[in-house]
């Protein structure tokens, strides 16, 4: 949704205490541990939430038992920010019954990606507080890959807005040229044609709107486009950040396009500018996006660049 007036979660410097959350798919003892000593080996403690302990079926815990650990991550005294163990499925549930008032009255850094993406639309259209699509503890079962984390850090910690560095290895692709400005906002493309219609509809004019998206068919990234077209909020955005389109499978019978393709199929009558194979998806490389922070999109045949304008912390 747009903000014009945003509340800023306070800035995480080192030494600060991150809360793990689990409100989608459960994860094993170990790997939360392996993951989470990457936060500590840069110099923050971490908590996890009751959550992460838990398993049901494939949630981590109940709903209810989601849904208290997020108000308690959030109310607790000694948590600076949130992120999010991983996503899979389960936070979509999570939202009807979290109790925003706790959110508003403990503004904090909450940080998750794909299935977290039906939490930031409705913290942001209850609270009017930017959270952060970026890496969950799930990034970091491996290892840390080092764009990932010091994007992660850099925009956490409030350091000065500046442009964002590409990895080497994933250079954007323009699709359609242009300099814009405007809000970011975006996220898991599925889960957000889920939100049209529902209470936590969003508003995408003047925005930069980026989704992604991951395991899916070459149909349903059309389909879920044109939802998002024929819902209108294609028709008054600033510009549209394509992320990397990870595991994205044919069936028997081709579809016939690829994803540049279909994205200029659905969006190629607009007039904003159009880049893709940008490293806020599923792949290793996943940059850190502020929802609701003014931003400068310029794409042009041999070059992009996305700057923040503006701190995402207070």
């Amino acid at each position: 949704m747009r903000l014009n007036s945003i509340i800023k979660p306070p800035r995480l410097p080192s030494g600060d205490t991150i809360g793990i959350a689990s409100p989608a798919r459960w994860t094993t003892k170990d790997k939360l541990g392996t993951a989470a000593q990457v936060l500590t080996d840069a110099g923050y403690m971490v908590k996890f939430g009751p959550a992460c302990h838990l398993r049901e079926n494939q949630y981590a815990g109940s709903t209810e038992e989601r849904i208290r650990e997020l108000e308690e991550l959030f109310a607790d005294p000694e948590i600076d920010a949130i992120i999010c163990a991983r996503g899979g499925y389960g936070s979509i549930r999570v939202t009807d019954g979290l109790d925003y008032s706790i959110i508003r009255d403990n503004p904090k850094i909450f940080v998750g990606f794909s299935d977290i993406t039906a939490l930031h639309c409705a913290i942001q259209k209850e609270c009017g507080l930017t959270t952060f699509h970026g890496p969950m503890l799930w990034n970091f079962e491996k290892s840390a890959d080092p764009f990932t984390l010091n994007n992660l850090l850099s925009v956490l910690s409030g350091d000065d807005p500046s442009k964002l560095e590409f990895p080497n290895e994933l250079q954007p692709t323009v699709l359609r040229t242009g300099e814009v400005t405007g809000q970011l906002f975006g996220g898991n493309l599925t889960l957000l044609s889920k939100m049209i219609g529902t209470r936590w509809d969003f508003d995408t004019e003047g925005t930069i709107l980026f989704v992604e998206d991951v395991d899916e068919k070459f149909y349903r990234i059309d389909r879920d486009l044109l939802q998002l077209k024929r819902a209108g909020k294609l028709d008054r955005i600033a510009g549209i950040i394509v992320g990397q389109m990870i595991n994205i499978e044919d069936e028997e019978i081709p579809f016939g396009k690829s994803i540049d393709e279909i994205v200029m199929d659905v969006c190629g009558d607009g007039d904003y500018p159009i880049v893709s194979n940008f490293p806020c998806g599923h792949g290793r490389h996943l940059a850190t996006l502020p929802l609701g922070i003014p931003t400068r999109l310029e794409a042009d045949d041999s070059y992009v660049s996305l700057k923040l304008l503006e701190p995402a912390v207070s």
